[in-house]
C-alpha cells in the first residue's frame, strides 16, 4: 500500500523533479560563482574540530560546485581536493582555483583510494546525494576517525522582511520540507551533531534577485515563471526600507552537521 495516500506515479514524479533540480546548476555556473555566499570560518572550524590534532588535513569538497566552500577550507589551512559531477561547474571551479585538483565524480563514486583523506565535506550539496549508496563510499575513502560534514546557508527567516522574501521566492516546484531538517544516520558513523552559525551576504536588490535565480527551484521552472518570480522579488526589495537603498546585509544562518567514522 502506498504510504500516506501517495501513488507510485507521484513518487516517481518527485524523484524526477529531485534529479532535475540536482542537475540544474551547470548552465548557471558563472552566476553561481558570482552570486552565492561563502561559508563562515567559525562553522568550518567547528566542522573540522575532531581533526584538531592534524596539521593541514586532507579534505575533499564533495559536490564542490564552483568552490564556495573550498575557499574557506583553504583559508583554514586544509589541503583540498574537489569532486564535482557537472562539467560546467568543474570548469568554473578550475578557472577560479587553478591550484586545486578538481575531479569528475560524485558522493556515490568518489575517485580516490581507500583510507586516503581526513575529511569529506559538502556545501549546499548533501541533500542531493543518494545516501544509501554514498555512506559506504564515505567510509571507504575516510581514514579511521575521519570527519564527514555538511553545510547549508539558509535565510534567517526570524527577520520579518526575510521571511516575506522567502514567501515571495517560492516557485511551483519548491520543496515543502527541507532535506536538512533531520540528520541521516548510518551504522558506520557516529550520530551527527549540528550547530548553527550567524552569517551574512552583502547584496543589493538586483544582486539578491540574481542570487535567488541560481536556486534550483527557480532554475527548473519555465522562463515565464522565472521572470515573474525574479521581478516580484526585485520589486519587493526595492520597496523595503532595509533593502531599497544600495547595499545591505542579507541575514543568514549556516547549519553545519558533522559526524566521525567509527
Amino acid at each position: 500500500m502506498d504510504r500516506m495516500g501517495e501513488t507510485g506515479e507521484s513518487r516517481t514524479d518527485e524523484a524526477e523533479l529531485h534529479a532535475r533540480r540536482a542537475s540544474s546548476f551547470g548552465a548557471e555556473a558563472a552566476a553561481y560563482a558570482a552570486h552565492r555566499p561563502d561559508y563562515p570560518p567559525a562553522g568550518i572550524r567547528w566542522a573540522l574540530e575532531p581533526l584538531r590534532g592534524v596539521a593541514a588535513p586532507e579534505v575533499v569538497d564533495l559536490g564542490a560546485g564552483t568552490g564556495k566552500l573550498t575557499d574557506g577550507l583553504l583559508d583554514g589551512g586544509a589541503r583540498v581536493t574537489a569532486v564535482e559531477p557537472d562539467a560546467a561547474m568543474r570548469a568554473e571551479f578550475a578557472r577560479r582555483h587553478p591550484g586545486v585538483s578538481v575531479l569528475a565524480g560524485s558522493a556515490e563514486s568518489i575517485p580516490l583510494p581507500d583510507n586516503s583523506v581526513h575529511a569529506l565535506v559538502a556545501g549546499q550539496a548533501f541533500h542531493w546525494f543518494d545516501l544509501p549508496k554514498a555512506f559506504p563510499e564515505f567510509a571507504r575513502v575516510l581514514r579511521p576517525g575521519g570527519v564527514l560534514a555538511a553545510f547549508w546557508n539558509m535565510h534567517d527567516s526570524s527577520v520579518e522582511w526575510v521571511a516575506e522574501l522567502d514567501r515571495l521566492s517560492r516557485s511551483e516546484v519548491s520543496f515543502q520540507r527541507r532535506a536538512q531538517d533531520s540528520e541521516p544516520s548510518h551504522p558506520l558513523f557516529r550520530p551527527f551533531e549540528r550547530s548553527y552559525f550567524p552569517h551574512a551576504h552583502r547584496r543589493t536588490a538586483r544582486s539578491l534577485a540574481e542570487t535567488i535565480g541560481t536556486h534550483s527551484h527557480v532554475l527548473v521552472v519555465s522562463p515565464e515563471e522565472r521572470a515573474t518570480i525574479l521581478g516580484r522579488i526585485t520589486d519587493y526589495l526595492r520597496g523595503q526600507p532595509e533593502t531599497r537603498d544600495g547595499e545591505f546585509d542579507l541575514p543568514l544562518r549556516t547549519l553545519v552537521i558533522r559526524t566521525v567514522l567509527r
